[in-house]
């Protein structure tokens, strides 16, 4: 080994110097951004798995990822504002942020219900493709930003189940008259079925099914709704979740707040959504099935819709869309171009992957 020269320890060193003042210009800079000190409001009881969770992870991985310098305490349901009024809260500043999904905000904007979850919607892949890359972000930039309001997805779920039922599903008559809760356009579709739809709280559901006043029930998927209890109760549990494929979950953030931030600060904030939304997608993939085994262990049996009832919930499906297409041009022009970069996947998805 031959002996290191004065002129290359000149170069080593000054490399390292290089290095050490690079670096400390950045923790510096770091620690010159102003403290942030914001209260989360989470639609979601952080002690429900998953959607609840998600709510301290966030919490956790950004007060890591910024050394201390940023943190969002989470607040239970209602601890803030009701859940309900997040949008208006957030957009006048009353509250700092919510942890969420766009599409609880369908009364202020149908818009919104495409960039969460939509029924026969696709897996993550292609809706992430479809959200960041086929028009999808810049249409919920233009609509939050005009109501102040920052949005960022921040995690979501897998495939849902398609809901709790006391009694076996025979027919689509069976749902006529039926009480049920469920999210979204998917409600519209069972009320073309003939049931009553309603959205409850997470909360409020396990009490709604046991004291009957609710027929029917779906949630999450089968990790969740397996510590909400809904086994006790309902005793046939119906997949898939035509309603839910795949979902988007956000931190709709005041708008004031998130341009008072640095350029560094948001980066964090936005890289550690990156990565919550991977651990969600990996994490949500990975629990299902040993929470499936363990609900019919609990005397639940499993069922699959049939191809026939799948086409009932996909004809009532097309005439909810027509109807809202034609009720809000703001739909309407979110809902044609997530269809366009869907057909235009298409040619993608037919032959660049193997039929299972």
């Amino acid at each position: 080994m031959k002996p290191i020269v004065m002129s290359q320890w000149k170069t080593l060193f000054g490399g390292l110097l290089a290095t050490a003042i690079l670096a400390g210009s950045v923790t510096m800079a770091a620690a010159a951004d102003k403290p942030v000190r914001w209260k989360m409001q989470s639609w979601f009881p952080t002690k429900i798995p998953h959607v609840g969770s998600q709510a301290k992870d966030i919490s956790r991985k950004i007060k890591s990822v910024s050394g201390g310098n940023i943190q969002f305490k989470p607040f239970e349901p209602g601890a803030l504002v009701p859940p309900a009024e997040c949008f208006d809260a957030v957009s006048t500043g009353s509250v700092d942020l919510c942890w969420g999904l766009s599409g609880y905000y369908y009364g202020k904007n149908p818009a919104l219900a495409v960039f969460s979850a939509l029924p026969f919607g696709p897996k993550w892949p292609e809706l992430l493709a479809y959200f960041y890359y086929g028009g999808g972000k810049e249409h919920y930039d233009e609509i939050y930003g005009r109501n102040n309001i920052k949005g960022i997805v921040c995690g979501g779920t897998v495939a849902e189940a398609s809901g709790w039922f006391r009694k076996e599903i025979k027919s689509a008559e069976d749902f006529k008259g039926m009480k049920m809760r469920i999210f979204g356009l998917g409600a519209k579709v069972m009320e073309k079925l003939g049931a009553s739809a309603q959205l409850l709280p997470a909360g409020d559901i396990f009490p709604a099914l046991e004291l009957g006043t609710i027929d029917a029930t779906e949630f999450a998927m089968p990790a969740v709704d397996l510590k909400l209890g809904f086994y006790q109760v309902a005793k046939h549990y119906y997949f898939p979740g035509w309603h839910q494929p795949a979902t988007l979950y956000e931190l709709a953030i005041n708008m004031d707040k998130w341009k008072g931030l640095s350029e560094t600060q948001q980066a964090q904030i936005e890289m550690m959504c990156g990565d919550n939304v991977r651990q969600a997608i990996a994490e949500g993939e990975a629990k299902q099935f040993a929470a499936m085994k363990e609900i019919k262990n609990k005397g639940v049996t499993l069922h699959a819709w049939s191809p026939e009832m799948i086409q009932v919930f996909r004809d009532a499906w097309k005439e909810v869309v027509a109807e809202e297409t034609a009720n809000s041009a703001e739909f309407k022009k979110a809902y044609d171009n997530y269809m366009a970069f869907r057909s235009e996947y298409k040619l993608w998805s037919d032959l660049g992957y193997v039929k299972e």
